[in-house]
């Protein structure tokens, strides 16, 4: 398969589940958007189940991707826990399967993959891959604080500060969480974390 196929495959499913629910797309009309084969589909993902998993750990990896960018983003590290809660606000209310992964609430909708691996006889790595484990709810809450405290946190930080620092950035990811659930007003996630950490961090 050529390289960029399977992005365009998966940009096409995506852009057809923006247009119908899930269980309305056809693999042949997502092939057809991208400019394959139905063959080359399945070759790639081995089934709708396959593509699903496929998109939902795609647009995970996006959403990691926008954290890291966060905690680069500011030197103050109150910024970058606000930088956080703002993305993935942003990140939410832009892409419903990023807000499904997040909360666990699926729509009728969306495709619903399985969290746990699946098995999986694919040649393709990247599917493999897929056929793994799915992030869950409680995953996104300790992978974010985990990536929050290694950005945060220097080779002279003591025990006591870490552990500080592993409370602080998980409730900064579950305030975060709760403005998903529940949008906020004026000033938005970022300045709710600044007003939950008024002091500096460190």
């Amino acid at each position: 398969m050529m390289p960029g196929a399977r992005e365009s495959l998966l940009d096409a499913a995506c852009t057809a589940l923006a247009r119908r629910p899930w269980s309305a797309v056809r693999m042949v009309d997502v092939a057809a958007a991208a400019g394959v084969s139905r063959q080359t589909l399945y070759n790639e993902f081995g089934s709708k189940e396959g593509l699903a998993r496929a998109l939902v750990r795609r647009e995970a990896d996006l959403y990691f991707a926008g954290v890291d960018r966060a905690l680069a983003t500011h030197p103050d590290v109150r910024e970058r826990l606000a930088a956080i809660a703002e993305w993935t606000t942003a990140a939410a209310r832009g892409n419903p399967l990023v807000r499904a992964m997040l909360t666990g609430c699926w729509s009728e909708r969306l495709p619903a993959p399985t969290l746990t691996a699946v098995p999986s006889a694919s040649a393709v790595p990247a599917q493999r891959r897929a056929d793994g484990p799915l992030p869950s709810p409680a995953d996104f809450v300790s992978l974010v604080r985990d990536r929050a405290v290694g950005s945060v946190a220097g080779p002279a930080t003591t025990r006591a500060e870490a552990a500080e620092l592993v409370r602080v950035c998980e409730l900064v990811v579950r305030l975060s969480l709760s403005c998903v659930a529940a949008p906020p007003g004026q000033g938005g996630a970022a300045e709710l974390v600044r007003l939950a950490l008024p002091r500096p961090v460190r």
